[in-house]
């Protein structure tokens, strides 16, 4: 029993609206009983919930439910829910009343489940662990003020959760360069290249499913055939500086002179692929241009740039980026740290993209590979036009599954589908995967959007004899600067040892006194046990780069099949 006025814990209060009847059990002044009355039905949270179970059956007869209508959807069940277990455990109903109450709830669930059947993606919006949104949760409570239910304090009010923070949001970086580059140039130039472009018809191949089909047809269609598209012969094969091109090197450049923008580079190692890229950004003035590469290559890529284009710069992007050149022609990132920089070069306005080692992207679920995939879909919406290439020496039939990131990043195809270029190539071959001579006509589809592939004996006669090829590598992170460190102490010590040594000899050549002091490191260093010398510094140095080294055999393994290492 509680007192009079007061509700039993866990029951609404409910408000008797003016003009409704008093109950069973209730005396009037001259103390005569009055005969219990049903309510009348349009009063309560039923009528309330009827109304709203209607309005979005009629919206989803119409169309697709709008966001509004899809949390009305939601906020009607749960009430239901609710009110269905009121009913059963309200002692002040009679059991007629209980059973009336019961079947008017049961013709509300119909009117629901029909709306469901309708639209499928209702039924989520039915389990226990459904997210409730703020916007829900304000409309159950107006639905409940309207029904004349009084509510507590914390139904009142709606408080929103804050948004978990994003750590790749958090781990995000704009250097003061990139910023005042920016601010110098706000605004992109307008890209009127995809205006005019008139959009393929797509309707015999609509219905079928035709990545797998693709994929397989470089495994059943190939008949002997190279995987490696038509070029054009070269007019001449000069370039920008003092270099020359190799004949296959200049071909592949006059076909992006031609127009071709999309590329998946395949040459064995040592057919120069990384000044094919550069030289086909210069040919394009694909400008600025985003390259992604292993570490252990991008200070490498930097060292091409001004070989091949010297008319170009190059900034290479370390750590947070806080030595980055933002007005530089080409930006040059390793995989490791694009979590850190994809978001302000998604928004730089690339011209081109270029992927080293495109068989790093190949796992789809990785950050680095998401990132990648994200960058090349901001730049081709920014720029249709846009250079797109992914360069592996990774001979392309080791795994066919391998192309699904790459061409995904090439734009060629997106997550089920192929995209427009490729899908107006595989209609002109009149074919469907059910017909015989599918695979060699999607095979060449593919290739002939932008496949290039090049084995040295194909080429022999354009190589040189024997080339030697240096790769300059940075020692960065904190073994790097450690090591920095210790060289300049090292100097310093050198330095001031030397000027001693000048104090005792004036009159000694300097050639002399290195000598003096390169002998006195030696002796020192025999006998000590702690401490840097020149010797210990070779040492680190050279264990710094035994890791890179190792990194960089371990891709050409892939590549190449057999590397022979000497260390």
């Amino acid at each position: 029993m509680t007192p009079s006025g007061q509700t039993e814990p866990g029951q609404r209060k409910r408000q008797r609206p003016t003009g409704e009847r008093k109950g069973a059990g209730q005396r009037q002044s001259g103390g005569q009983q009055r005969r219990r009355v049903r309510p009348g039905d349009d009063i309560g949270v039923i009528p309330v919930l009827a109304r709203a179970a209607r309005e979005v059956e009629t919206a989803v007869q119409k169309g697709p439910l709008k966001p509004a209508n899809r949390a009305r959807f939601q906020v009607a069940a749960l009430l239901l829910r609710e009110e269905r277990t009121r009913v059963k455990t309200d002692p002040g109903l009679t059991d007629a009343e209980r059973a009336n109450e019961q079947k008017r709830l049961d013709g509300l669930a119909g009117i629901l489940a029909k709306t469901a059947a309708r639209d499928t993606s209702l039924i989520a919006m039915l389990a226990d662990d459904a997210p409730v949104t703020a916007a829900a949760k304000a409309l159950r409570r107006d639905l409940l003020l309207a029904a004349g239910v009084e509510l507590s304090p914390d139904e009142l009010i709606i408080t929103t959760e804050p948004k978990p923070v994003d750590k790749q949001v958090e781990k995000q970086v704009v250097p003061a360069s990139v910023r005042a580059m920016q601010m110098s140039n706000p605004f992109l130039a307008p890209d009127f290249s995809a205006v005019n472009a008139k959009p393929a018809t797509i309707n015999r191949l609509a219905n079928w499913e035709l990545i797998e089909p693709l994929f397989r047809s470089f495994e059943y269609g190939a008949g002997g055939g190279a995987a490696t598209m038509d070029l054009p012969e070269a007019h001449s094969l000069r370039t920008g500086g003092t270099l020359e091109m190799m004949r296959h090197q200049a071909r592949f450049v006059e076909e992006v002179r031609t127009g071709h923008r999309t590329f998946l580079l395949a040459d064995e190692p040592g057919l120069g692929k990384t000044a094919q890229a550069l030289l086909a950004a210069e040919a394009s003035n694909s400008y600025p241009l985003l390259v992604v590469v292993p570490n252990v290559v991008k200070t490498n890529w930097a060292r091409e740039v001004e070989l091949w284009t010297p008319g170009r710069t190059a900034t290479v992007v370390h750590g947070d980026g806080n030595d980055v050149d933002a007005f530089s022609d080409v930006v040059i990132v390793n995989y490791e740290i694009l979590d850190r920089h994809v978001g302000w070069l998604g928004r730089f306005g690339f011209k081109g993209m270029v992927v080293d080692e495109a068989h790093f992207i190949k796992n789809l679920k990785s950050e680095r590979s998401k990132h990648v995939l994200a960058l090349s879909k901001s730049i081709r919406a920014t720029y249709p036009k846009a250079l797109l290439m992914a360069l592996t020496g990774t001979p392309l039939i080791n795994s066919i599954e391998d192309f699904r990131a790459i061409w995904q990043f090439l734009g060629w195809i997106d997550e089920k589908k192929p995209l427009a270029p490729l899908m107006s190539k595989l209609e002109e071959t009149g074919l469907t995967p059910a017909d015989l001579g599918f695979f060699a006509e999607a095979r060449r589809a593919v290739i002939d959007m932008g496949i290039v592939r090049r084995k040295k004996v194909d080429v022999a006669a354009d190589i040189p004899a024997r080339r030697v090829a240096d790769i300059p590598v940075e020692l960065d992170d904190d073994l790097g600067r450690s090591i920095r460190a210790a060289e300049a102490a090292l100097t310093a010590r050198l330095v001031e040892r030397f000027q001693r040594v000048r104090g005792i000899k004036p009159d000694a050549s300097d050639e002399e006194l290195i000598r003096v002091v390169a002998h006195a490191e030696l002796e020192e260093s025999k006998g000590a046990t702690t401490g840097e010398n020149v010797f210990t510094m070779v040492r680190r140095i050279g264990q710094a780069k035994a890791t890179l080294a190792a990194d960089y055999t371990a891709q050409l393994a892939r590549s190449v099949g057999k590397v022979v290492f000497f260390a």
